[in-house]
């Protein structure tokens, strides 16, 4: 039951406090309250030694409770904690009111995790029997001792040696671990070692060898052996780079010479079997010399033969000096040149694809060719070519004496090819020119008082594209089935006029020499000349009808 109070009223003896009996009443259930008729509250009564109540009991310097196996539940107001000494709880925390560390004087089971924030001191021996988790950097100041694994469980996590931490080893995610640095891993002693000397180096170091045992020993890139190479049989695949001298049995390799070092010991290279012992492209078999790619065997020094040569296939070579006469049976092929001091007997000479043929005589002497000779395919000639009083010196064909004349067959024209080709002449005379396109300042008959004909073939007509200019002229005579066009004078001024087949003229360029349009027209049959002025006539039109005809621009 909750505490009751007595209204007492707002002054006294105003009547609005409870009445005696309701006072009383109340007065009487919080001494029953108090005094209840309970086992907990006569024990407060009867009870000797200090109680707090409820269950709790006070038994010396204990605090005991009355219920069996129950917790005992200090709980303090708000934000108020328990304080045990110097020792406060507050929730789950415990901290010191009287210093900034809490002394555990002895042993300290943790059965759950521990997260310490702060600095840890231990004097003896911390015994973790689960798995210890730091999330800052522990300090130890002594060894540290473990008997099961340890897990470094962060990506690039990193062990740090050394009083200046001058060696650290460092997880590299995915890849395994990393000594920084150029320091190095040794064995026995710091004589014994693997040490990446620098970026691109791996050094593995010892005082008198290192010995590595394997069924296959697999080296994927350059191995360079400065000193004594002691080995059994070498299976090797690849190049192979020696620096210094090779001693293989009886056999010296340095640089670029093979020999052999026993003294006046032939150097034998034999292959095995039917196979042939190749040197660059040269293949030696018996006494056999082939090439290896079935081409050329080149000797660019000079050769000697003491005894008989056969050539089954064909020889070439640089210069050849023979005594006596050489007889060739079959095909004799000459890269560079041929020096003959006598005659040369050959059905053909030809050149290599594409190769040129130069017959080049020595000082003022002279290429004399004797009997017919038939060209066939493209000649060329550096230089003048005369035949006869025609000559041809570069891209200019001229005469020495006379006139050219180019004759083709009955019935053939002559062609002159290429694209925009001018045909270029002082004057230039056509008994038949076919052009697609012709251009002359000048076109004129070769014959006095001769006609100029321009035709063109069936339906085509003549089609100019500038103005045509016409000097003055006569009157030409009439010709049947044609006409004429042409400039005269009239009057002192140049005139077009047009004359028909049955020689009537017009003037067609209709201008008097007042500058008034007119007509002129003269029939040359009946004499008759008719000459309008036209103007004056529409004029003479316009005041009769009172319309106007002549417009003025």
């Amino acid at each position: 039951m909750a505490q009751q109070n007595i209204n007492i009223g707002s002054s006294a003896n105003d009547g609005t406090g409870d009445p005696l009996r309701t006072a009383f009443d109340k007065i009487n259930d919080n001494f029953d309250e108090l005094y209840g008729s309970t086992a907990e509250a006569n024990d407060l009564i009867e009870d000797s030694t200090p109680q707090l109540g409820g269950d709790l009991d006070v038994n010396g310097r204990r605090i005991t409770s009355a219920r069996s196996n129950e917790d005992i539940i200090l709980l303090p107001n708000g934000t108020g904690g328990v304080v045990a000494s110097a020792v406060r709880i507050a929730g789950t925390t415990l901290s010191s009111d009287d210093s900034s560390s809490i002394t555990i004087a002895e042993g300290l089971q943790a059965n759950g995790a521990v997260n310490i924030d702060g600095a840890v001191t231990m004097a003896s021996t911390l015994a973790v029997t689960g798995v210890a988790t730091f999330t800052a950097t522990p300090v130890f100041s002594g060894d540290i001792t473990v008997s099961d694994d340890i897990n470094l469980t962060s990506d690039s996590a990193v062990i740090t040696f050394g009083a200046d931490t001058d060696t650290t080893l460092t997880h590299t995610d995915g890849t395994g671990l990393t000594l920084n640095s150029t320091n190095k891993l040794c064995f026995n002693d710091a004589s014994q070692f693997i040490q990446g000397s620098s970026a691109t180096v791996l050094s593995i170091g010892a005082t008198d060898e290192i010995d590595l045992t394997a069924t296959d020993i697999d080296v994927n890139g350059t191995m360079s052996v400065s000193g004594t190479l002691t080995t059994a049989s070498i299976a090797t695949t690849g190049t192979h780079t020696i620096t210094g001298t090779a001693a293989i049995d009886g056999v010296t390799i340095t640089d670029n010479t093979i020999s052999s070092n026993a003294s006046n010991a032939n150097l034998e290279i034999s292959a095995n079997g039917t196979g042939t012992v190749d040197v660059e492209g040269v293949s030696f078999f018996g006494t056999t010399l082939t090439a290896a790619d079935s081409s050329t065997i080149n000797i660019n020094e000079g050769l000697v033969v003491d005894g008989t040569v056969t050539v089954s296939g064909t020889t070439n070579t640089a210069d050849v000096a023979t005594t006596g006469n050489t007889t060739v049976t079959g095909n004799s092929t000459v890269a560079g040149d041929l020096t003959v001091a006598g005659s040369i007997n050959a059905d053909n000479i030809i050149s290599s694809s594409n190769g040129d043929i130069t017959i080049d005589p020595a000082g003022t002497g002279a290429i004399k060719l004797t009997g017919p000779i038939t060209a066939t395919g493209t000649q060329t000639t550096t230089g003048q070519l005369n035949v006869d009083n025609l000559r041809l010196d570069g891209n200019v064909l001229s005469a020495t004496s006379g006139g050219i004349t180019l004759t083709p067959a009955d019935g053939q024209n002559v062609t002159v090819g290429g694209t925009n080709t001018n045909f270029t002449a002082g004057e230039a005379n056509f008994t038949l020119m076919e052009a697609t396109t012709a251009r002359a300042d000048t076109i004129e008959s070769d014959t006095s008082n001769a006609d100029l004909v321009f035709n063109t073939q069936g339906t085509g007509v003549f089609d100019f594209n500038a103005a045509i200019k016409m000097a003055e002229v006569s009157k030409p005579t009439a010709v049947a089935d044609h006409g004429f066009i042409y400039t005269k004078n009239d009057s002192g001024t140049g005139e077009v006029f047009v004359l028909d087949a049955a020689d009537n003229e017009t003037k067609i360029s209709p201008h008097n020499d007042n500058g008034e349009w007119e007509y002129f027209s003269r029939n040359s049959r009946t004499g008759k000349t008719v000459r309008i002025n036209m103007e004056a006539m529409i004029r003479d039109l316009e005041n009769f009808t009172g319309n106007k005809y002549i417009k003025s621009e």
